[in-house]
C-alpha cells in the first residue's frame, strides 16, 4: 500500500517554531510528529511513502532518509510554490497507485490507516474522506432572536458538535484528472469537483483519538496525550 504525506506547508500557525523548523519535524515527546506517523503507516502495511516538501524541505529529507530504518522506501517531491492540500499530487501522477492514502503530516490519531484504505477500495468511490465527531464548546452566553430586537432564546456556554475532516483521505487514481498540473487546489475543493461530476465520495469513520496539530495550545494537548498514550499511538512499540 502506498501514502502521501503532506508535509510542504510553513506552519505559521505554530511560529516562531516553525520559522526555522518545519512542523512535520516538531517532537511530541521524544519523537517528532512525521516519526510517529510513519511508524503507524508501517505498522498498518504500508510500503511506499511519498512525502512532498516545500517549506526547510532538505531538514525533512535528512530526517526521513530513504525510510529503511522503519521498513519503508520512501521517496520525495518538492513544491517550488505551495500548491495547497490536493495541487501536489499532480507532481506525482506517473508515481501514484490505483489507490493511494493522502494525509496531512500534522496530526496525532489512532485511526487505523489499514482500515480506512481497506474500505475506500471495497466502497468502490473516487474519494474517501477520513471524519472526526468534534466537540466545539462557546465560552459566551449565545443570543438567539426570532425577530431583530427581540430574544427567543439565550444559552450559556452552549456545545456544538461537527463532522470534521481529519485531513485523511484515500483516492482512486481516477481522481487525478480532477487536478491540473501547476494549479494550486485544496482537497476540499477536490471533493467538491469529484462530487460534482457525480462521483461518490465516501466518508469514513472510526471511533479514535484525533488531533490536529496546527496552534500551539494543540502541539501542547498532543505532545501531553502522546506521553499519556504512547501505547496506543504506537502499539507495537
Amino acid at each position: 500500500m502506498q501514502a502521501v504525506i503532506l508535509a510542504g506547508g510553513k506552519g505559521t500557525r505554530l511560529r516562531p517554531y516553525t520559522t526555522t523548523f518545519p512542523k512535520p519535524l516538531m517532537p511530541l515527546d521524544d519523537l517528532p510528529i512525521v516519526e510517529i506517523v510513519l511508524r503507524q503507516l508501517a505498522h498498518h502495511g504500508f510500503t511506499d511513502v511519498i512525502i512532498t516538501t516545500g517549506h526547510l524541505a532538505e531538514l525533512i529529507r535528512l530526517f526521513c532518509g530513504d525510510g529503511s530504518r522503519w521498513g519503508l522506501h520512501i521517496e520525495y517531491s518538492l513544491e517550488n510554490e505551495p500548491l495547497g492540500t490536493a495541487g501536489p499530487l499532480a507532481l506525482l501522477a506517473d508515481r501514484l497507485e490505483d489507490h493511494f492514502l493522502v494525509m496531512n503530516g500534522d496530526l496525532l490519531t489512532t485511526m487505523s490507516y489499514r482500515r480506512v484504505y481497506d474500505a475506500h477500495v471495497a466502497s468502490g468511490a473516487t474519494a474517501s474522506i477520513g471524519v472526526y465527531r468534534r466537540e466545539v464548546k462557546i465560552d459566551f452566553g449565545v443570543i438567539e432572536e426570532d425577530e431583530p430586537g427581540r430574544l427567543a432564546r439565550y444559552v450559556e456556554k452552549p456545545t456544538f458538535h461537527f463532522d470534521v475532516s481529519m485531513g485523511i483521505n484515500v483516492l482512486s487514481r481516477s481522481a487525478l484528472r480532477f487536478v491540473e498540473p501547476g494549479k494550486r487546489l485544496d482537497m476540499p475543493d477536490l471533493m467538491a469537483r469529484i462530487v460534482a461530476a457525480g462521483e461518490r465520495v465516501s466518508c469514513y469513520r472510526e471511533p479514535c483519538y484525533w488531533l490536529d496539530i496546527g496552534r500551539v495550545d494543540d502541539f501542547q494537548v498532543a505532545s501531553e496525550e502522546f506521553q499519556k498514550r504512547r501505547a496506543e499511538f504506537l502499539p507495537h512499540a
